[in-house]
């Protein structure tokens, strides 16, 4: 039973990222047919698939049919335990000691259906906790909402969340163009490269969390509209920037702070010895000190790291 359900599941995923729902009434009534219980539901996880068919099919029978499934399914996960009386559900948990395993068993069962319920709901409430974008005419606007939606669309994590990726590639859209568009009142290049950077970032897959955050609602879309590049970046990225500042400031300061003139450094480029160093600790204190050398002859710069006057290592700065 389980591996039927499981075969479906996957079916109905593959439907929707392909954005074809050809053959979803069958799988649909296949589904009506099988005997459902609590335990088949949160082990294949098939709500979470027959939502997204919801949300995605036109074919009104298909989504009237996936909406009385999912009412259906979501009576399993309140229980019979909702039409007993308040003094009965006070007398319960006396009756099972709370250190048998049944009592921790259950415990957990019920703590999945509660996480379930909720993460149904913010689904189901999604589109509404943000105002719905104006329809547009706009050939141009039209393409930049498709692109934006397409971008949102990247791995699977829109399936897993069920947000409206149409709708809020929409709403981003939306909220790039208005402050354009007040000041300049159209579509122009400012407005193109805005949206091409929300794209870039979306599908960018050392960026994943910024994708699932927007998909999620914790950066909403008129927030995401406004973001600079420095602030969409991965986390990696802001690292190397950082670093990258750092070095710069270095070896600014060491330009300003002159240096020592000696032959003892041959130029990689130039091959002379008329060189100019000067040595920065730029690492922890039992690390070796770093020597910037510049030929006074063509400009070459490099660093050598240096231990009891032995070079080590060094490289050219292009």
């Amino acid at each position: 039973m389980e591996d039927e359900v499981v075969r479906i599941a996957k079916k109905m995923d593959k439907m929707v990222q392909k954005k074809n729902a050809a053959g979803a009434l069958d799988l649909l009534k296949e589904l009506k047919n099988i005997p459902m219980t609590l335990e088949l539901l949160q082990s294949t996880r098939i709500g979470m698939s027959v939502n997204a068919i919801r949300k995605q099919s036109t074919d009104e029978e298909v989504t009237s049919l996936a909406k009385s499934l999912i009412k259906s399914w979501k009576k399993l996960l309140d229980g019979p335990s909702s039409d007993k009386d308040p003094e009965e559900k006070k007398k319960e948990p006396s009756i099972t000691s709370q250190n048998s395993p049944e009592a921790r068993e259950e415990s957990s069962s019920s703590g999945n259906v509660s996480s379930r319920k909720d993460e149904t709901n913010a689904r189901d409430t999604y589109v509404s906790s943000f105002p719905r974008a104006p329809s547009t005419s706009d050939s141009v606007r039209l393409k930049c909402r498709e692109m934006l939606s397409a971008a949102l669309r990247t791995g699977d994590d829109y399936i897993a969340i069920g947000a409206d990726e149409e709708e809020l590639g929409s709403q981003i859209e939306e909220d790039i163009l208005l402050p354009i568009y007040q000041e300049i009142r159209n579509t122009d290049m400012k407005y193109k490269n805005r949206v091409r950077s929300r794209i870039s970032n979306l599908k960018d897959a050392k960026n994943p969390n910024l994708r699932k955050n927007v998909l999620c609602g914790n950066i909403p879309p008129d927030l995401f509209a406004r973001m600079t590049a420095e602030e969409m970046a991965s986390d990696e990225l802001k690292e190397m920037r950082k670093n990258l500042t750092k070095e710069a400031i270095r070896e600014h300061q060491m330009a300003k702070t002159g240096g020592t003139q000696t032959d003892l450094f041959t130029c990689g480029k130039c091959k002379k010895k008329n060189c100019t160093y000067t040595q920065v600790q730029t690492r922890s204190a039992d690390e070796p000190m770093t020597t910037f050398v510049v030929c006074n002859e063509c400009g070459n710069r490099w660093k050598v790291w240096c231990s009891l006057g032995f070079i080590l290592y060094s490289f050219i700065i292009k």
